[in-house]
């Protein structure tokens, strides 16, 4: 392999590695507070990507207000979820919650199948997201650059949001113990609903990008994608938000590396985020920024 080759898919993999990271973020703000896997969370990239499509060829609205439409209707059904599935088992056992999150992803799953059918729709991607440019021998398309760029910026300012604001040390303060927070005169259902509602906004932001990149949308189209994206987060660390997007980027280069080196292997690519993972579980279990289980790893 070149080495124009070998820099057109790091290219390429920091681009995959950026959607990744931005649904991975949500997996881990959400496990930071409640110790919960939101196993419907990778559905919610589904629900955001959907709602771009309906927006944009069916209503016909611009580009950019859909985007924003989808983004912020996907973070008030974060909201909405947490309110109606979540919140009522806040004392249950965590296996209650786990199997609440794999019960929503099958509703939203099944419920986008009845009323827009099973059939992958065209994603109608704007014609300047397409353009290519050539810089030195290495393709880029406008997509390409977006996704990485939003992602920091995202990152950035959820970061801000974290240490920088009320809110924030809120969030912070309820990784440690929701109960103590509440004495305090937090009012602790609040701080959760704005988790879940950034990290659906992140998702949906995520399934958006996707389908631009790969151009068609369907309901069962978050579930490989949240499983890698969960992965990504594991190996990052699960409940630091730095190591969720270095675990989105360390799977993204993974797949699309070993793809570059090994072609024959390409029917496999998506296998390789798992084995990262089962050899992260064995030699790091709490991942690569990961910290003890009993603190806050924001």
């Amino acid at each position: 392999m070149d080495i124009l080759t070998f820099m057109q898919q790091m290219v390429n993999g920091f681009s995959l590695g950026s959607m990744y990271a931005l649904i991975a973020i949500g997996y881990t703000m959400v496990y930071g507070v409640l110790r919960l896997i939101n196993f419907a969370h990778g559905d919610i990239m589904m629900v955001g990507a959907f709602l771009g499509y309906l927006f944009m060829a069916v209503f016909e609205l611009p580009f950019a207000f859909s985007i924003l439409l989808a983004v912020g209707i996907s973070a008030a059904l974060g909201m909405l979820m947490d309110k109606i599935a979540y919140k009522p088992l806040r004392e249950a056992p965590k296996i209650s919650l786990l199997i609440t999150a794999i019960g929503i992803s099958f509703f939203l799953e099944n419920a986008f199948t009845v009323f827009a059918g099973g059939v992958p729709r065209a994603f109608p991607v704007p014609v300047y997201m397409e353009n290519i440019f050539n810089v030195a021998g290495i393709t880029f398309s406008v997509s390409s650059i977006a996704v990485p760029v939003v992602t920091i910026i995202l990152l950035s300012g959820i970061l801000y949001v974290l240490y920088k604001t009320k809110y924030g040390m809120a969030i912070r303060a309820l990784s440690f113990d929701i109960k103590t927070v509440n004495l305090m005169g937090v009012d602790a259902n609040m701080i959760i609903a704005i988790v879940f509602a950034l990290g659906s906004a992140l998702a949906a932001v995520g399934g958006l990008f996707w389908a631009i990149n790969y151009p068609s949308v369907e309901p069962m189209m978050g579930v490989l994608v949240g499983l890698k994206a969960f992965a990504a987060a594991v190996v990052g660390g699960i409940g630091s938000v730095t190591g969720a997007v270095l675990g989105g980027f360390i799977i993204g280069f993974t797949e699309v590396v070993v793809i570059a080196f090994f072609p024959e292997l390409g029917g496999y690519k998506d296998a390789f985020a798992f084995i990262f993972l089962i050899l992260v579980l064995l030699f790091k279990p709490t991942g690569i920024m990961g910290e003890d289980l009993e603190k806050s790893r924001f």
